[in-house]
């Protein structure tokens, strides 16, 4: 009698497990995908590219932080290859120095039915950039055109450094921030 009842409660056991599992498992999950990714000195981003308004085509964008460039290609559907590659010069377009230690992040977004931009910021100087590509001349091959060049921030903050008394209140006992530009603006601390 006693090894009925514990087999008994195997059964159930083993039965809420099978559920449990079946539940978890059937449940329907959202695909994950990402329009960019990086890799060490690579960033790379999809979108949609108009280059046929009656053909939709995704183009593909790649930062390489070691040469300084910003490349874009679509690809044509019909051949299933690569149209060749449009490139910027970074350190130019930015005003950057060699060498310098720099961070960019880019991603793409939707601007139009057929149309993505790709918004690309340089973290270090404060710059933000709007791109896209299109056909070239003549409908010949691609280029990346710049549509506006802009700063998120007036001014480096120097970074705090250690050792350094903190700076003397102004008037009123307001604190003086770290590259705050106008101190008759009070801060409000929180």
């Amino acid at each position: 009698m006693r090894g009925m009842g514990s087999l008994g409660l195997v059964a159930v056991g083993l039965a809420v497990g099978m559920a449990a599992t079946m539940f978890y498992f059937g449940q329907p999950r959202p695909a994950a995908a990402a329009s960019n990714d990086r890799f060490q000195d690579y960033i790379m981003a999809t979108g949609a590219v108009s280059v046929n308004p009656r053909v939709q085509t995704d183009g593909v964008w790649l930062l390489d932080y070691k040469a300084g460039k910003l490349l874009g290609t679509v690809i044509d559907r019909t051949q299933g290859k690569i149209v060749g590659w449009a490139e910027v010069d970074l350190t130019t377009e930015f005003g950057l120095k060699a060498q310098q230690d720099v961070h960019f992040m880019m991603t793409t977004g939707y601007v139009t039915q057929g149309q993505s931009a790709l918004y690309l910021s340089e973290t270090s100087t404060g710059q933000f950039g709007v791109y896209t590509m299109g056909p070239g001349a003549n409908g010949n091959g691609i280029v990346i055109r710049r549509h506006d060049m802009t700063k998120f921030r007036q001014q480096v903050a120097a970074q705090p450094q250690v050792g350094v008394p903190p700076a003397a209140p102004l008037p009123g006992g307001a604190p003086v921030l770290p590259g705050l530009s106008d101190p008759s603006v009070p801060n409000k601390m929180p």
